[in-house]
C-alpha cells in the first residue's frame, strides 16, 4: 500500500514576523518499510518559539522542524509495536517512516503510561517544555525555600510550569505575561504576583511585586523586560536563559549593559538547551507527572484543529496567542 504524507516546507527565509509565504504544503510518497523501521501517523504536532531562530540555519525547501505525537501504523521494529503512541522529532508532516538507529534529530520513544491524561501532554508538560522548566529551574537556578523567583513569558508552555515548580519548592513567584486573561490564569495557578507587561510599567510593578529583590530569574524573552528584572537581582542571584523571544522577529533592542551588576552582585547567568539532560529525560517527565497526579501542577493547551493550520498556529504562538502549550490536532 502506497502511503502519502503531507509536509509543510520552509519555503522562504524568515524576515521579521513569519507570514503564510514562508511555508509551502507538498505531498511526499513514502517508501515501503525496511527491517528496523516503523510507519507513524501524526496525531498532535507542536509549535514552539525555538523553531523561529533554529530555521535560520536551514535552506529554503527544508521540512519544518518540530516534535509530534504519532501512532504506529506499521512496524518492522519490535520496540515500536503497531498501535503504540510515540514521540518523535519528525517535523511538520502527517506520516513518517522512521529508523530509530539512524534518526539524528533525537531518538523517538514510546510514551510512558499517562493514565487518563491526553497524549498531547507529551508535547508540553510531559515532554520537552516540561523538562525545560524542570531542569532549567532546578539545575541552573536551584531555588531555595523563601526565595523570590521571577518568570518572563510566564503564561507559555515553559514559563507556566516553571512558576508552579517554584511554588512547589516554597518560593515567592512573580510572573510576567502579555494579557489580563493570562495574568488571571497565572494567579489561579498560584503565582503570588503577576504583571501585564503590555499595560503596566514593568520596572515599577516589579519593585512592588518583589520588595526583597529577585533571587532567581527564568528568562524566556530577553530585551527590556530582562533589563527591568536585572535591576532588582540580589547578590548571588541566578539567571537561567531559556529564550529571547522578544528578539526573534525583529532587530534586537539595545538595553543597559548589566556587567557591573554581575561583578558587584556576583551573579551567575547560564543559557541552556534542554537536550543536555537527555540521559535524565524520563526523570523530568515522571516528576511532573507525579505533581500532576498530586494536584500540585496544572496545565493548559491552546489547540488548533487540522494539519493545514500549522503555519497559522505557529504565527499566532509567536505573537503570544497561546495560553500554555500550543499544539495542533491532526
Amino acid at each position: 500500500m502506497v502511503v502519502t504524507s503531507l509536509n509543510w516546507l520552509y519555503a522562504k527565509k524568515f524576515e521579521g514576523e513569519p507570514t503564510p509565504a514562508n511555508f509551502r504544503l507538498v505531498e511526499e510518497e513514502l517508501p515501503p518499510l525496511q527491517d528496523g523501521q516503523f510507519l507513524a501517523q501524526a496525531t498532535f504536532l507542536s509549535v514552539d518559539p525555538y523553531m523561529r531562530p533554529y530555521m535560520r540555519s536551514y535552506p529554503e525547501g527544508t521540512l519544518m522542524i518540530g516534535g509530534q505525537v504519532a501512532t504506529v501504523l506499521e512496524s518492522r521494529n519490535p520496540a515500536f509495536p503497531v498501535g503504540a503512541s510515540v514521540f518523535g522529532q519528525f517535523g511538520w508532516r502527517t506520516h513518517t517512516v522512521c529508523d530509530p538507529s539512524k534518526d539524528t534529530s533525537g531518538k523517538p520513544y514510546v510514551l510512558p503510561d499517562f493514565g487518563s491524561l491526553p497524549a498531547s501532554l507529551a508535547l508540553g508538560v510531559l515532554g520537552m517544555p516540561g523538562n525545560t522548566a524542570y531542569f532549567g529551574l532546578l539545575e541552573l537556578c536551584a531555588p531555595k525555600e523563601g526565595e523570590t523567583v521571577v518568570v518572563s513569558g510566564a503564561a507559555g508552555a515553559v514559563g507556566s510550569i516553571v512558576g508552579q515548580i517554584a511554588k512547589i519548592k516554597g518560593c515567592r513567584v512573580v510572573g510576567i505575561a502579555g494579557s489580563d486573561d493570562k495574568c488571571k490564569w497565572l494567579k489561579e495557578l498560584g503565582f503570588d504576583e503577576v504583571i501585564n507587561y503590555k499595560t503596566a510599567n514593568v520596572k515599577e510593578e516589579l519593585q512592588r511585586a518583589a520588595p526583597k529583590g529577585v533571587d532567581c530569574y527564568f528568562d524566556n524573552v530577553g530585551g527590556v523586560i530582562t533589563e527591568a528584572v536585572m535591576r532588582l537581582i540580589n547578590t548571588f542571584g541566578r539567571i537561567a536563559v531559556c529564550g529571547t523571544i522578544s528578539n526573534y522577529n525583529g532587530v534586537p533592542i539595545q538595553v543597559q549593559d548589566p556587567q557591573t551588576d554581575f561583578v558587584f552582585k556576583q551573579l551567575r547567568m547560564e543559557g541552556f538547551i534542554v537536550s543536555r539532560w537527555v540521559n535524565r529525560w524520563t526523570e523530568g517527565i515522571m516528576a511532573n507527572l507525579g505533581w500532576i497526579r498530586e494536584g500540585k501542577l496544572q496545565w493548559q493547551e491552546t489547540v488548533s484543529e487540522g494539519f493545514k493550520s500549522m503555519p497559522q498556529a505557529f504565527m499566532d504562538m509567536l505573537k503570544g496567542g497561546n495560553t500554555g502549550k500550543a499544539v495542533v490536532k491532526v
